[in-house]
């Protein structure tokens, strides 16, 4: 671990915990995920701030803020099984291997994917990969105890819906182009699900076939 960016990254913490995240065993994943590593060196000294921040292809890291709300809405339990929609950088994925999740991951970028895979390989973080379309899920290992999805979707898309599990939430940011509400979508039998709204936030789009035109 680079000793440099220690003192940072419990400062992160702090201010995470400030902002109402206080859920001792996300900020411990964190605290322990070095976020410098899934950024190019010239942005290693802006790593800690509580910002997103480009990645090429247009994408971001998400703001840490975002990464540990999204994460605490998940409620996620050691040793579920996870489908994230957007690797990115692969930061998240990582805050999610820390937290004991089974991890799989689609991102449609596959220069982002490649670069993720190693990176969280190098970290020793285990997860399954896939380049392809995030709004049609990954059918073959549904159901999912949770999905993420890490871009905003104009509505919920239905394949997710009915990837998950009964118990399984769905934690997506929904609205236009430019701001959206987070939710968490509960399916609690097999026809019936269970929705809550937690506030404004803003990502880049999720393109798809159940999401936006690219």
């Amino acid at each position: 671990m680079d000793l440099k960016y220690v003192k940072p990254r419990q400062q992160l913490v702090d201010e995470l915990y400030e902002k109402g995240i206080e859920n001792p065993q996300i900020l411990q994943a964190i605290n322990q995920v070095e976020r410098h590593k899934f950024l190019h060196s010239a942005m290693h000294e802006r790593a800690y701030e509580d910002t997103a921040l480009p990645i090429g292809k247009q994408q971001t890291i998400s703001q840490p803020y975002t990464v540990a709300k999204q994460t605490e809405l998940l409620q996620i339990k050691s040793g579920e099984k996870i489908l994230e929609i957007g690797t990115g950088s692969g930061y998240q994925a990582a805050i999610l291997c820390e937290l004991g999740a089974e991890l799989y991951t689609v991102e449609r970028h596959s220069e982002l994917s490649h670069n993720a895979r190693s990176i969280l390989m190098q970290l020793h973080y285990k997860a399954k990969f896939r380049i392809g379309d995030g709004t049609k899920g990954w059918n073959v290992y549904a159901p999912f105890d949770g999905i993420i999805v890490t871009a905003g979707a104009p509505d919920t898309p239905k394949t997710l819906l009915w990837q998950l599990a009964i118990g399984g939430r769905l934690v997506i940011p929904v609205g236009n182009q430019h701001s959206q509400k987070m939710l968490r979508i509960t399916r609690v039998s097999d026809e019936e699900f269970v929705r809550e709204s937690f506030g404004g936030f803003k990502f880049v789009p999720l393109i798809g076939q159940e999401g936006w035109d690219n």
